[in-house]
């Protein structure tokens, strides 16, 4: 019997500026290169504990259950769900977006009684509304997407978790898309669970979800009265394998062996770089792409004071249509963005700036791509319109 084999594997090269994956560092794609180590070498135990402890600091906490999840980012929403809630426990989930409509669903698999609060997608909660509803509701997990990358959406979480811990409730936050783009305080906010991806602010590729839970989820989770309903996610058993303390570590799976050498060096340049500066290239990086995609005609989903630096989602203009643009920004130019999710599917573009992919010419050339494209499919703009008030904001934030 003959075999077809394919020819090996040609990979073109893009720009990824949709919301996820974003491009790798080079110093990642290098480090993943490195020999493989077993998953119980005494070289690779001391790399997990590195990364534990630099996951603590991108997440701002002492936690001592920080660490990556082995699966994407969807998992780690799953992983603090699976362990936090039991049947019957009461869960509130403030949904404005498909990654809160997806908490829903979980929450509800794992046999929770959900009360689901909902705003139209692109808005923001007020913490006035929150505390309200928890006073009503009176839940034992709150959760909140704090980046919800469908609407480009940054939610204030002031003053929710102590408002939580007040009635005994766990908050539990979804920080996928903020994670090393803007700020995450755990501790100082008073989270107990949150759940992030090692492809977008990190600059690494996907596989790997970091996860942090406090004292008081664990608290909860040694209290259970039923076992956690996923085996594989179920952090009484992953715990033994990454354990820190002095006793052996168990085997629980056979941890992505070169995914973890690309998290510890992602984990590397992030405090390299330091976390303050990291949020200002993110910020001013968005102001100028903000610039450039108004100047143009584009509108923002999210409303004012509560945008997302590192995911620009913006409504397309009248009369173009979503496919044709992003396919050849995508097949011609070598640049992806994103389309819409759910009841914005066709309506907006989500345009990522995320890690290495937030810096000036990456702005520029993404603007002057969707310029070309967009007179071409009829938009009146004058040539250069977005790249040059993209400029003018760089030098702006440059000199003040």
């Amino acid at each position: 019997m003959s075999h077809s084999i394919p020819p090996a594997l040609e990979i073109p090269r893009r720009l990824l500026l949709g919301p996820g994956p974003s491009d790798a560092d080079p110093r990642v794609l290098k480090a993943m290169a490195a020999p493989l180590l077993g998953h119980l070498d005494p070289k690779f135990v001391a790399i997990m504990s590195e990364v534990q402890e630099m996951l603590r600091q991108v997440f701002n906490t002492k936690n001592r259950l920080t660490l990556p999840i082995s699966a994407t980012g969807m998992a780690g929403m799953e992983t603090c769900l699976v362990n936090l809630v039991e049947p019957g426990d009461k869960v509130l989930v403030f949904n404005a977006g498909y990654f809160a409509t997806r908490m829903v669903d979980v929450a509800g698999r794992c046999g929770g009684e959900v009360h689901e609060v909902k705003l139209p997608w692109g808005q923001a909660f007020s913490p006035e509304q929150m505390r309200k509803e928890i006073d009503r509701v009176q839940p034992r997990v709150v959760g909140v997407v704090h980046a919800e990358t469908s609407t480009g959406v940054l939610q204030s979480l002031e003053g929710l978790g102590d408002h939580c811990a007040k009635h005994g409730a766990l908050l539990a936050i979804d920080t996928v898309t903020s994670l090393a783009c803007v700020p995450v305080e755990l501790d100082k906010w008073g989270v107990d669970a949150a759940f992030s991806c090692s492809q977008k602010g990190l600059a690494c590729p996907p596989g790997l979800s970091p996860v942090s839970f406090s004292e008081r989820a664990l608290e909860k989770l040694h209290a259970r009265k039923s076992k956690v309903q996923s085996w594989y996610l179920d952090l009484s058993l992953i715990t033994q394998y990454w354990n820190q303390g002095s006793g052996a570590r168990a085997y629980h799976h056979t941890a992505p062996i070169s995914a973890n050498y690309a998290l510890h060096e992602g984990l590397r340049i992030v405090l390299q770089e330091g976390l303050e500066a990291r949020f200002k290239r993110h910020r001013v990086n968005h102001l100028a792409l903000k610039a450039g995609l108004e100047a143009m005609g584009l509108r923002y989903v999210a409303p004012d004071g509560h945008r997302l630096p590192q995911l620009n989602a913006v409504y397309l203009p009248q009369g173009v249509e979503d496919l044709p643009v992003r396919k050849r920004m995508l097949e011609e130019f070598g640049i992806e963005i994103g389309g819409g999710l759910g009841e914005l599917a066709g309506k907006i573009w989500r345009i990522g700036l995320m890690g290495c992919n937030s810096r000036p010419e990456v702005v520029y050339t993404c603007l002057s791509t969707l310029e070309r494209c967009l007179i071409d499919a009829g938009v009146k703009v004058a040539p250069g319109t977005g790249v040059g008030a993209a400029e003018s904001e760089h030098s702006r934030l440059a000199k003040g």
